[in-house]
């Protein structure tokens, strides 16, 4: 169907507004397509990241007077280094806690004059530990411990990096319909353009598959085309974005890394081919029409 024939390319206007519409719709909805895809793949490393980082681990904090914090930091700790499950126990320094508080209270937090409590740094083994059998024994040796397994934290974070996940794909179903409907209603206004040079073909002896492929060959190559620059601006643009590590930088990474490279490079093709798809049916449906 895309084999060149140039005197079959004649048949279908080289310019014109059904050129310039399929080359910018195939040109957005990749650029687009380049974004939904590093938004689904950073959401899943997210996701990834956080189940990670909090599934094996826990924190315990002392809320006690201030002559108690100490003892009883103590007494936590010897709970915690004897109970199975858990690899270590730590108890952070104020220069810790200080740098946990930064990001919400800046640098020059008086930490010193605040009443703090004292926070516990606990590593868990991958089977992790008896969260209810612990509470029990901390009741008994620390009673102003309060431990958070971080349970209720790490599963809603989960969930919300996973949907946002699902949005991307979903996002990019969507612009596979849109490029669609986009290249259909470019396609259809060609062919009704182009009913006389149509009616002459067939008085010559040309059939409907002669000139339904010129329409699909040159459709399919303005997508392939505008789908190309679009991915390739679409590429530029995520590295123009801050990455996660520069200092005013508050995204999670919004790039595409390892095998995500290799859909980025399969827009421009996919692209050509949806156009492929449309025209073909788009020509059929209209030659039959004109017949």
């Amino acid at each position: 169907m895309l084999r060149f024939d140039e005197k079959a390319d004649r048949v279908v206007p080289p310019t014109g507004f059904t050129a310039r519409l399929t080359l910018f719709s195939a040109f957005a909805m990749a650029f687009l397509a380049v974004f939904a895809l590093a938004l689904s793949m950073a959401a899943g490393r997210v996701a990834e990241r956080w189940g990670e980082e909090l599934a094996q681990s826990s924190t315990l904090r002392i809320s006690a007077p201030a002559g108690e914090v100490a003892a009883q930091t103590d007494a936590a700790l010897r709970v915690l280094r004897t109970t199975p499950g858990i690899i270590d126990a730590r108890a952070l320094t104020l220069e810790e806690q200080r740098a946990l508080l930064a990001p919400w209270f800046g640098d020059d937090l008086p930490i010193d004059d605040l009443p703090l409590p004292q926070l516990i740094d606990i590593s868990e083994t991958e089977d992790g530990f008896d969260a209810a059998g612990l509470r029990l024994r901390l009741a008994a040796e620390a009673p102003g411990a309060v431990l958070d397994d971080h349970a209720r934290w790490r599963q809603p974070l989960i969930e919300a990096a996973t949907r946002l996940r699902v949005l991307g794909w979903a996002s990019i179903l969507l612009i596979t319909a849109a490029t669609a409907a986009m290249v259909t209603l470019a396609a259809n206004a060609a062919l009704a353009a182009n009913a006389q040079v149509i009616a002459v073909l067939r008085l010559v002896g040309a059939k409907d598959t002669y000139i339904a492929s010129a329409f699909v060959r040159r459709f399919a190559l303005r997508a392939l085309t505008g789908g190309a620059f679009g991915t390739l601006t679409g590429i530029i643009a995520l590295f123009v974005i801050p990455s996660s590590s520069d200092a005013a930088g508050f995204l999670t990474g919004l790039t595409i890394q390892g095998v995500g490279w290799v859909w980025v490079v399969l827009i421009p093709p996919l692209t050509g081919l949806v156009a492929l798809i449309a025209t073909r049916f788009a020509a059929g449906r209209v030659l039959e029409e004109l017949a």
